[in-house]
């Protein structure tokens, strides 16, 4: 019997980590040319994405891996993500909803004294 795994080619791991390289020297040019507001954050996000997909992807292996556990792993966290987006969607409903309510309050306490 043979203990042998699985050799992937030292290639892939040189490009993998000049493309982390390159995705890092691209979120420090964020900072460096200062952009600002939603632009910022959405670059300084996606860039962090990419690089930890990377990283999952070949330096865990999970490229590697069958399909059922990549769904097992991926999949919970997506579905997390799109909860949180939905709140996050709510949130402006819930607090204009707030403000229209107790703004209703403050004008009858006015009357009260």
């Amino acid at each position: 019997m043979s203990d042998q795994g699985q050799q992937h080619p030292i290639a892939i791991y040189f490009w993998i980590w000049g493309l982390l390289f390159v995705l890092s020297a691209f979120s420090y040019m964020v900072d460096y040319l200062q952009f600002q507001g939603y632009l910022r954050w959405t670059l300084i996000l996606v860039f962090m994405f990419l690089k930890a997909g990377l990283i999952v992807a070949v330096f865990m292996h999970m490229m590697w891996e069958r399909m059922a556990l990549i769904c097992a792993i991926l999949v919970p966290p997506g579905l997390i993500l799109v909860l949180i987006a939905l709140m996050a969607g709510e949130a402006d409903y819930t607090f204009l909803t707030r403000l229209a309510f107790f703004s209703d309050f403050s004008l009858f306490s006015d009357f009260a004294h």
